[in-house]
């Protein structure tokens, strides 16, 4: 007969229990979002639709955390460029000259769902002050269901098909957006003006693309 395994020590089982128990709380928070301590500083917007000014932006899933950067902190944002959700050629250089609203968004999300109302009316009443939308679509598997959630919601502005989020790896030395959703202001110098992290309100948009714009 052989020999038994010595059995582990009260201990041993315990902190196996607890790495255990750590790795599951782990794997909740990844589903239930992603978390940004990037040290930028900006302004929050609170439940209330007040604005706070904090010097570090943190992220907890659809709270709607709101980044700004003063003109002369902007960085220039990246190539964005793809085949859109029914096929067409589009890239960010199209809308040179004009603000931006770059929308990061899944049809399997439900704070895009909740925000999606909001960003189609915002894109029909801004597009007269000269901004624009643009969509990236990330991780559906295929382009049904989010062609599904664009039709559902009426958007009336293209998304780049992007399920991998290898759009979304130019950012990095930005403003990442790096929830689902995020919603980032692009100047018209091309450079990333603020970012919005979680789902984003039509009032925020407004205010956000007056401050980058200048127009009231």
């Amino acid at each position: 007969m052989g020999s038994r395994a010595p059995k582990p020590s009260r201990g041993a089982r315990s902190r196996a229990l607890a790495a255990v128990a750590t790795l599951a709380v782990v794997g909740v928070a990844g589903l239930a979002g992603c978390s940004s301590d990037d040290g930028t500083g900006g302004g929050g917007e609170g439940g209330d639709g007040s604005r706070s000014t904090n010097a570090t932006t943190r992220f907890v899933s659809g709270s709607g955390t709101v980044t700004t950067m003063p003109p002369g902190e902007r960085k220039q944002a990246p190539a964005v460029a793809g085949a859109t959700l029914d096929g067409r050629r589009v890239s960010l250089a199209d809308y040179r000259g004009k603000v931006v609203v770059l929308n990061v968004w899944g049809s399997w999300c439900a704070p895009c769902r909740k925000e999606a109302p909001d960003l189609a009316a915002a894109s029909r009443a801004l597009r007269a002050k000269g901004v624009e939308f643009l969509g990236i679509n990330t991780r559906d598997n295929t382009r049904q269901p989010a062609q599904a959630f664009v039709r559902t919601f009426g958007v009336p502005y293209p998304s780049i098909y992007d399920p991998n989020g290898d759009q979304l790896l130019g950012f990095r030395a930005t403003l990442p957006p790096s929830a689902i959703p995020s919603t980032l202001v692009i100047d018209k110098q091309g450079r990333v003006a603020a970012r919005v992290l979680g789902s984003v309100s039509r009032r925020t948009l407004e205010q956000l693309t007056t401050d980058v714009t200048g127009l009231r």
